[in-house]
């Protein structure tokens, strides 16, 4: 049995594979689709998501930033732009992703400055205490395994640095909550076929929400893992959460 019920939630329920192959799987597919998708999902919100975690982040001046489940490369590429780290290193645990994200990072003339490697969260590979901050934007959700992947992650940022984090939430306001639902179960799917793209990936999407610990479940785990202070904040009618912790 899973500690957290968003670890049970896989893409392919009849496939024998683990929750992580299957992740890999699912955002090969949608890796050509995936930054349009990401634009109509948060009806354009998505951007200034990770600006306000940027921001916060910058706060920290951090000089290393490893960006986990980077997909392509949005964040590291924002990131960069406002606080100019000495390096920011990707890792995805899809190839299709990281191939996206690297033309993105080519195109903008940042290939000196932002590394992207294929890499599991579960297992990272750099020594202990290697950057001075980690985020992770709409992808904690998808760990095989939560606990051991904030713990992997908790190891790499050296003492006294910081991890942010974006996902997608469930509002708890119910006129919120009856919106989000409207959104997601009727909303999302038509973009999916218009799109033409994996239409299990973004069925998936909202069960992985509804199953992943939120709020305080969620700064009490971060706590348990090696953090020493965790800030929660919400945004956009309670549909995303930032979690910024302090090792």
């Amino acid at each position: 049995m899973s500690d957290f019920k968003c670890e049970e939630v896989m893409p392919f329920e009849s496939s024998a594979s683990g929750k992580t192959q299957q992740i890999e799987q699912m955002f090969d597919d949608i890796a050509p689709h995936y930054d349009t998708m990401n634009r109509l999902m948060s009806l354009g919100q998505d951007k200034s998501w990770r600006q306000k975690a940027i921001k916060r982040l910058k706060q920290t001046n951090p000089n290393t930033i490893l960006d986990v489940a980077t997909g392509t490369a949005d964040f590291a590429l924002s990131a960069y732009d406002a606080i100019q780290p000495v390096r920011i290193v990707g890792v995805d645990i899809s190839e299709e992703m990281i191939r996206v994200g690297e033309e993105k990072v080519k195109a903008a003339k940042k290939s000196d400055f932002i590394d992207l490697m294929r890499a599991d969260s579960m297992n990272l590979p750099f020594d202990s205490q290697s950057f001075d901050a980690t985020t992770i934007a709409f992808g904690v959700r998808n760990f095989e395994s939560l606990e051991k992947g904030l713990t992997e992650i908790c190891r790499v940022i050296r003492d006294g640095g910081s991890l942010a984090i974006l996902e997608l939430s469930v509002p708890t306001n119910p006129f919120y909550r009856f919106g989000y639902r409207i959104f997601t179960k009727i909303f999302i799917p038509i973009m999916a076929k218009i799109l033409k793209t994996n239409s299990t990936a973004y069925s998936y999407l909202p069960e992985s929400i509804d199953a992943f610990p939120q709020g305080e479940v969620m700064k009490a785990l971060l706590l348990k893992v090696g953090f020493k202070e965790v800030e929660i904040k919400k945004y956009t009618m309670q549909t995303c959460t930032f979690y910024f912790a302090t090792k």
